[in-house]
């Protein structure tokens, strides 16, 4: 089976769009190295990259089941193995690309990611992600059966430990590490509120999970400056409540869960909308 067709070997618009897009990342890296346009230090530019796409990658394979469910679109559910791999693949390069960095001298390595906290979480995240994907075959779901689930519910502290990695490798600027945190924050709390039986047909249960989400990313950014760094947390909280020079993560990730909410609207009425024609072409075949 191609990454562009389905199971019964037919082509797959959608699988074929999504291929596409995990490759143009890694195209986009690659075009910008030859025409020269990663700066001085090309290398760690790609470093930061694939890292960074690694963690999109896999937010995205995230979002994939709770979008499945609020668009009422069953068939997405088919690209979330393609989305997971794709965070593996850019998790990969990222690693070669720092063993490159390191002249290849396996050793040093090695020896970096056990004395460097950052790289030892990066690098459990890395392991993880792997055997995830060695277990993502159908073969290996046919014969972990009901362990498989247990397995990949790992998904989960791995993304706590990419975002972790995320925050230390990054330092002081944590914008990005904030904003993709806040998405699993809001990914994680819809999650939370489906175990929990909560009605997620109704957009105010979604309104209230995107306002926590946007609390929790402003919270975790706090937290961070004000543990990690010599910036006041404080201005960093205040700087959450003006515009003029940049929106902070968090009111992105308020737009992401409202725009979400509105979806959940929409297919509400729309399905509201059906229930009648539904009813009354019923009445008609009884009568």
């Amino acid at each position: 089976m191609m990454p562009w067709t389905d199971r019964a070997g037919r082509f797959s618009p959608l699988k074929a769009v999504v291929f596409v897009g995990t490759l143009v990342p890694a195209a986009m890296i690659w075009w910008s190295w030859e025409a020269r346009l990663l700066g001085p230090r090309p290398l760690t530019v790609a470093i930061h990259e694939t890292g960074d796409w690694a963690i999109r990658f896999l937010l995205l394979s995230l979002a994939v089941t709770p979008l499945r469910r609020i668009a009422d679109w069953p068939k997405l559910i088919v690209v979330r193995r393609m989305l997971g791999l794709a965070a593996l693949f850019y998790i990969l390069a990222h690693l070669l690309l720092y063993v490159i960095d390191q002249k290849w001298d396996l050793w040093r390595v090695a020896g970096e990611i056990a004395l460097r906290l950052y790289l030892t979480i990066g690098f459990v995240a890395l392991l993880g992600l792997v055997a995830l994907g060695l277990t993502s075959t159908d073969a290996m779901i046919k014969r972990l059966g009901r362990n498989w689930n247990r397995l990949h519910s790992a998904v989960y502290a791995i993304g706590v430990l990419g975002a972790v990695h995320f925050f230390m490798q990054t330092k002081a600027d944590v914008y990005q590490a904030t904003l993709m945190s806040g998405i699993f924050i809001l990914l994680m709390l819809y999650r939370i509120a489906h175990w929990r039986g909560f009605p997620m047909a109704n957009p105010l249960v979604f309104a209230a999970v995107a306002a926590l989400a946007a609390v929790g990313t402003a919270a975790a950014e706090f937290a961070w400056y004000g543990l990690a760094t010599g910036v006041p947390p404080l201005r960093v909280l205040e700087a959450n409540l003006h515009f003029a020079f940049q929106i902070r993560p968090s009111w992105w990730v308020l737009a992401i869960g409202l725009g979400v909410c509105v979806l959940a609207f929409a297919r509400r009425r729309t399905g509201a909308g059906r229930a009648p024609r539904g009813r009354r072409q019923a009445a008609g075949a009884a009568a």
